[in-house]
């Protein structure tokens, strides 16, 4: 069971709204993404991502469960039926929590929309932050994390800070089998462990307001 780790000072209202919680160890960290099963099996098989895997294009990655479920429509969608489970390093992870700018603007955190363009521009990566999901797959007071890699974090992603891949599309159905036949309770036990994650001090102050 990965270990959690205590805050070691007062939570703000923003850092509960905007707080990443996921599945980690002492050195990694799961992350959730849905493929077609032409990319997604052989990536689970082989444990990497293989080379048909655009590593220029944008990808966007989920440290929650149930957001991808609702992203996914519990792999039912066209293009996202293969669910997947990546493990990756919690270096690579905070790298690029560090490098990533807001995808959107927001006035009390930029200076002004002129510096956000140039940013998010510059930027290895980009954060939104979108209401979490509840096993019905409505939307909760708080908010998930997503984060965009592109460019040097997608490649470092792909070839550096990936661990393991798993294919979880069975688990993704079981659950929501369970969902949908009302058994709320199997469906809470079988979901993934995501406590709050130990966010280095400072590392989120340029993506919350």
């Amino acid at each position: 069971m990965a270990r959690i780790e205590q805050c070691p000072h007062a939570v703000t209202v923003a850092e509960l709204k905007h707080r990443i919680r996921a599945h980690y160890t002492d050195s990694t960290v799961v992350v959730y993404q849905a493929y077609r099963p032409e990319l997604g099996l052989p990536a689970a098989r082989e444990g990497r991502f293989p080379t048909a895997w655009q590593r220029d294009r944008m990808t966007w990655i989920k440290p929650s469960f149930l957001w991808m479920m609702y992203r996914c429509g519990w792999g039912a969608k066209e293009g996202q039926e293969t669910v997947l489970a990546v493990e990756i390093t919690r270096e690579g992870f905070e790298w690029a929590l560090k490098h990533a700018c807001l995808s959107y603007y927001e006035r009390g955190l930029h200076s002004d929309r002129a510096t956000w363009k140039r940013q998010l521009k510059g930027a290895s990566a980009r954060v939104q932050w979108d209401p979490e999901r509840d096993v019905h797959l409505q939307p909760l007071p708080y908010r998930a994390l997503q984060l965009g890699l592109v460019g040097e974090a997608a490649h470092r992603y792909a070839d550096e800070w990936t661990v393991s891949i798993t294919d979880i599309t069975g688990l993704t159905h079981e659950i929501h089998g369970h969902v949908r036949g009302g058994d709320l309770d199997t469906a809470q036990q079988l979901l993934p462990h995501e406590p709050p994650y130990p966010v280095p001090d400072g590392l989120l102050d340029h993506l919350r307001h």
